[in-house]
């Protein structure tokens, strides 16, 4: 995988072959952040990545100037992959090892992006707990974004506070925001 731009444009991370992931692609990727880039300025924001994974998401955050980024994932090396390439690449990511329904249930920490890249085989009803968590407790700040990426044979739109859905290729980005007053 590659830093589509920022600081770090252009630097490869090559994760371990025995992580449990699915990075989001490249194309992707860059579809998703030029959405971002015209609503937010990346150096103003919070970001909760959640099934992080390899870091993927956290890591394009950081090289456009976030500093203020939490990691998210139940997976031991996911985790420590992770601390070690935000050390190696001088990046403000913090990280916390756990299961991420349980985290959602028991933070208290508002975000201004909260971006979920789940197993693409949950059912809809796992899918369907990610924002119910999130817009119960109240995680997103005012004005915040709750994207979901899964599968494009998944159909999301008849969840709570669905707004709309982006498709690249096999991915697919929902987004989900409370509704403006």
């Amino acid at each position: 995988m590659r830093i589509i731009s920022g600081q770090f444009k252009g630097r490869k991370i090559q994760a371990p072959k025995q992580l449990p992931v699915r990075p989001t692609t490249d194309m992707a990727k860059e579809a998703l952040f030029n959405i971002l880039n015209n609503r937010y300025y990346f150096d103003d924001i919070s970001v909760l990545d959640l099934f992080s994974g390899t870091g993927n998401i956290s890591y394009e955050f950081a090289s456009r100037g976030t500093e203020n980024i939490l990691a998210v994932d139940a997976n031991f090396g996911c985790i420590k992959f992770i601390n070690k390439t935000a050390e190696d690449f001088d990046m403000p990511i913090k990280t916390v090892k756990s299961d991420v329904f349980k985290f959602l249930e028991n933070s208290k920490q508002q975000f201004t992006i909260i971006f979920a890249d789940p197993p693409y085989d949950f059912g809809l009803e796992a899918f369907a707990k990610i924002p119910e968590f999130v817009f119960n407790n109240k995680l997103l700040e005012e004005d915040g974004l709750l994207i979901v990426e899964h599968s494009k044979h998944t159909d999301l739109s008849k969840l709570d506070y669905y707004n709309l859905s982006k498709s690249y290729g096999g991915n697919t980005f929902s987004f989900f925001e409370a509704a403006k007053k």
